[in-house]
């Protein structure tokens, strides 16, 4: 796909880290399987991705922790 961000680059395959905030807690992920940029390096990730990411940053942050990192983890 061509990116929207540069309008000259075609995304691939690849991974990224993500960060995300909520309820005092940042979760960083690493590893999460994403369509990069090859000119500009913007990212995108999937819908199915992007609901897992949130919904693990819900419930992590439930658990009072403020500061935690992972790497991606396919849901089961």
């Amino acid at each position: 796909m061509k990116c929207v961000i540069c309008k000259s680059g075609e995304t691939e395959n690849g991974t990224a880290t993500m960060t995300l905030e909520r309820s005092g807690l940042t979760l960083v992920v690493k590893k999460v399987p994403a369509r990069v940029c090859g000119n500009c390096g913007e990212e995108y990730l999937d819908e199915t991705v992007a609901e897992q990411l949130f919904k693990t940053v819900e419930e992590v942050a439930g658990g009072g922790a403020e500061v935690d990192v992972r790497h991606y983890r396919i849901a089961a």
